[in-house]
Order: C-alpha cells, then sequence, then structure tokens
C-alpha cells in the first residue's frame, strides 16, 4: 500500500489539500473502520500511519496488539517530528 493508493481510495484524490471537510471526515472514518477490520500487520501500519498524518489515528495500545508494532509506530513519530525540527526524546 502506498500514500497515493491509500489517499485515491479513502479520500478520491491523492491531494490532500484538494479534499473538502466533509470528504475528509468521511475518508477517516472509513479508514479507522478499515483499521479496525483488517488483520494483515502491514496494512494496519499503513492505515494507522495515513491517520497519523492526518491527526486522527488511534492510540498505539488500541491500534496494535504487538509490541512490535507499536515500536514501529513511535520510530515513525519519532521520525516524523525529527524532520520537523521536533525530535521526541
Amino acid at each position: 500500500m502506498d500514500l497515493d493508493t491509500l489517499l485515491m481510495r479513502y479520500f478520491g484524490t491523492a491531494d490532500p489539500g484538494a479534499v473538502g471537510a466533509e470528504t475528509l471526515a468521511s475518508g477517516i472514518e472509513r479508514c479507522q473502520v478499515d483499521l479496525g477490520l483488517e488483520q494483515d500487520r502491514g496494512k494496519r501500519f499503513a492505515l494507522w500511519a495515513m491517520l497519523y498524518l492526518l491527526g486522527s489515528a488511534p492510540d498505539l495500545d488500541v491500534a496494535f496488539e504487538n509490541e512490535e508494532d507499536r515500536e514501529a509506530a513511535r520510530n515513525f513519530m519519532d521520525l516524523l517530528a525529527a524532520s520537523e525540527g521536533n525530535e521526541v526524546s
């Protein structure tokens, strides 16, 4: 799953800036539902990462049963924070 594919699936465009508020809310809701249903760890992570970027990701303990997945998500958050100059300790 790549980000462009996920954006197209949930929002109808690869440009999140072109999405209206109602479409954004609807797409986020559908993505959250799919995250709850998805069994594949990689796909779950991709869905969670997109929701995180949109400010709508569930807490790690809710999203991931596996500690390795939670640690990968923490690393993802740390990398994003560091790239924005807001390194998390």
